[in-house]
């Protein structure tokens, strides 16, 4: 029988609970204490509090005691700033997967735009960098990481981890080889600063930003120019060449794997193979056992 609705899996009302009745699935490290991410925790809730509520469940055989489900860090913070006392909500499971393991992480650029609404709002940079437990300069270039990128660029990868260097390059382009150079990106699965910086060489002169054609004048003599951006062209054209190909190759490549693993489950084959054609075999073996290939199945 289907239900007609999601039953809640917590008590969205939630309640205050001594520390004390709290008990830990697991100890933080020394290292864990010791880390960036740690001391960021340390500086947020010290500046302005807890967001994300503590998680608990009633332990069984107690009447006043609850297991951590999620927020061990939270948690271990607020005894080190000598609370006593913490928001919850109450599980109406005993299960940790989904608290710990269903997250979706900020992407750079929604960061930006959660700085920029911070700001808007009426909340110093000065304030974020202690919250964040960072330097003020990492906030403003945070603040101008989108600086030179056009609207559509961004709506492409505003749900993707690109990163800050990536998206700097990207500015040196014009719009609409900014949308290419997105688009490539995402279709290669590659969204660090390297790739970005390759497509920018693989970028003719007329689709970089004037300010870019400018600098590069200054350094380079004409026909080392000319030269590049011929290379660059050709290694343009090879990437599409590939990238049309790559997707029909692998398939093939996975149903001839399937193939051979099934061939290999035969002992009458091996047999035959290993006493006719060992060199073969071998072979088939290396194939079936590829990481790779498996990998893309």
């Amino acid at each position: 029988m289907i239900r007609d609705r999601v039953e809640m899996a917590f008590d969205p009302e939630g309640t205050v609970l001594p520390l004390d009745l709290i008990y830990p699935l697991k100890k933080l490290t020394a290292a864990i204490k010791q880390s960036a991410r740690y001391r960021r925790i340390v500086s947020s809730i010290q500046e302005i509090g807890i967001i994300e509520p503590l998680v608990v469940f009633p332990q069984n055989g107690r009447t006043k005691g609850y297991i951590l489900l999620d927020g061990t860090i939270r948690y271990e913070v607020l005894k080190e700033i000598g609370k006593t006392e913490a928001f919850c909500l109450v599980a109406t499971e005993d299960e940790a997967y989904t608290y710990n393991h269903k997250v979706n992480q900020v992407t750079p650029i929604q960061e930006h735009f959660m700085i920029l609404r911070a700001i808007e709002n009426g909340v110093s940079e000065e304030r974020i960098a202690t919250t964040l437990n960072v330097d003020v300069s990492n906030i403003r270039s945070k603040r101008d990481l989108l600086k030179g990128v056009c609207p559509e660029a961004v709506n492409l990868l505003k749900d993707r981890r690109a990163s800050a260097g990536a998206l700097k390059e990207l500015s040196k382009a014009k719009p609409m080889r900014q949308i290419e150079m997105a688009e490539l990106m995402i279709a290669s699965g590659n969204l660090g600063t390297s790739y970005a910086k390759c497509l920018i060489a693989a970028t003719s002169e007329d689709q970089l930003a004037d300010k870019v054609v400018a600098k590069a004048k200054e350094i380079l003599s004409p026909d080392e120019i000319a030269r590049m951006e011929r290379e660059m062209d050709n290694l343009s054209k090879d990437f599409r060449q590939i990238e049309e190909t790559h997707g029909r190759n692998v398939l093939n490549l996975v149903t001839v794997v399937a193939y051979l693993r099934k061939l290999l489950e035969n002992r009458g084959v091996v047999r035959f193979l290993s006493k006719n054609h060992a060199d073969m075999l071998g072979e088939f073996q290396k194939i079936v056992e590829s990481t790779s290939l498996a990998d893309s199945e």
